[in-house]
């Protein structure tokens, strides 16, 4: 993969555990991850988020579930320090100082 495929990758995941820290219960589905995606700048297949929504439960960012045909995420207190920058996770973008 490419340095710049690589960077939008570690963003997106930034972005999704972001997302989901905002989410009332901090779990959203994946269609609403999709289209919240879409706003930032990260338009992307549904394939596509659930490999990195897969890829977040193996580090131990999210929890991950299929309810029906809809897949739904929550964060954990991990994915929530990796969020803020009090932990690190390579493959997730860092947050910038402030925001």
């Amino acid at each position: 993969m490419n340095q710049f495929a690589d960077l939008l990758i570690a963003d997106r995941r930034l972005v999704i555990l972001r997302l989901l820290e905002q989410a009332p219960d901090y779990r959203g589905n994946a269609y609403l991850l999709q289209s919240a995606l879409e706003g930032f700048g990260h338009a992307v297949g549904m394939d596509r988020l659930v490999t990195d929504l897969h890829w977040l439960m193996e580090q131990g960012l999210v929890q991950f579930e299929t309810v029906g045909s809809v897949g739904i995420a929550t964060l954990t207190q991990r994915g929530a320090d990796v969020a803020n920058g009090r932990s690190v996770v390579p493959g997730v973008k860092r947050p910038a100082p402030g925001g």
